[in-house]
């Protein structure tokens, strides 16, 4: 087996991204695009997204965003709509909090939307309580 003589492997030739700080011009949606928020992951780089037109679409990320920048739920998105499947739509961009907020203030995205919560679920008590158990610490030393 050769031994390796380099600096590293594909990781360190892939390179890394240091242009995620650099501040970018804000994109605003076209005709045929519209502004979503991703309410779930379905992998294999497809995620289900409420657009604020009011539909639910399913939706492709492309193969320029598919590993480079990564999506999560509740993010706010650009998509692309096809003129021959409603319900599907393909991801153009991905907006970070900022730029969501920026949106949100030019009039962009409806002020319903929630730019860092989780669009869709309904919280849950993280209040937990557990019955005090009544017992002996001897009965489980005996199992």
């Amino acid at each position: 087996m050769p031994k390796n003589k380099g600096k590293g492997g594909k990781n360190r030739r892939r390179g890394k991204n240091e242009n995620e700080n650099e501040k970018r011009e804000l994109v605003f949606k076209e005709d045929g695009q519209e502004y979503a928020q991703v309410t779930k992951m379905l992998g294999n780089g497809r995620l289900e997204a409420m657009c604020f037109d009011g539909s639910k679409r399913l939706c492709h990320i492309r193969g320029k965003l598919r590993k480079k920048v990564w999506i999560n739920h509740s993010d706010i998105i650009l998509v692309g709509l096809r003129d021959y499947q409603d319900q599907k739509a393909d991801v153009i961009l991905k907006y970070t909090a900022d730029e969501a907020r920026n949106l949100k203030a030019y009039g962009e995205l409806p002020e319903s939307a929630k730019i860092n919560e989780v669009a869709g679920d309904d919280e849950m008590d993280d209040n937990i309580t557990f019955d005090e158990f009544e017992g002996d610490e001897d009965e489980i030393d005996e199992i």
